[in-house]
């Protein structure tokens, strides 16, 4: 039952590692997709405001998160909020944002910069693979300091 433990944990962190890296290719997909295919349209920021995160021993991480509102192509009042924009829109200013007609509540008003996407998901994906081999490598330890222990015993 206790070598239930050592294998539990490490293959459940392989999991939530694994569905992190599955929901950043998907994001970095669809960002680059909408930089590529994406219809513009002109939008003003309504309201922008920050989070922070961290303290104590940890580094305080601020986020700034800015809610837009855009007409469609079809004439639809949208919008959406985006996280990491630039700190310099401020509320009432207008940007272009782009988006695709099926998801025009995926919005986005980050600049195409696809270099820069490529590098922050590329950097994020070999962390994420790093912390998958460590649990790989903590599974075969385990494993192989269980299967010693049980040839030990009479």
């Amino acid at each position: 039952m206790f070598e239930l433990f050592f294998y539990l944990v490490p293959t459940l962190m392989i999991a939530g590692v694994g569905y992190a890296a599955f929901r950043l290719i998907r994001r970095a997909r669809r960002i680059s997709r909408t930089w590529a295919q994406g219809l513009t349209a002109e939008a003003r920021c309504l309201r922008t405001y920050t989070t922070t995160s961290g303290g104590g021993d940890t580094a305080v991480r601020t986020r700034v998160h800015h809610i837009y509102e855009y007409t469609s192509c079809e004439g639809a009042q949208v919008r959406f909020e985006e996280t990491g924009g630039p700190a310099t829109v401020l509320e009432g200013d207008c940007v272009t944002v782009r988006y695709l007609p099926a998801h025009p509540q995926q919005a986005t008003a980050i600049p195409p910069s696809r270099g820069r996407l490529a590098a922050e998901s590329g950097c994020l994906l070999a962390f994420l693979g790093l912390i998958i081999i460590f649990c790989l490598g903590f599974l075969a330890v385990a494993h192989s300091m269980f299967s010693v222990a049980g040839d030990l015993m009479p």
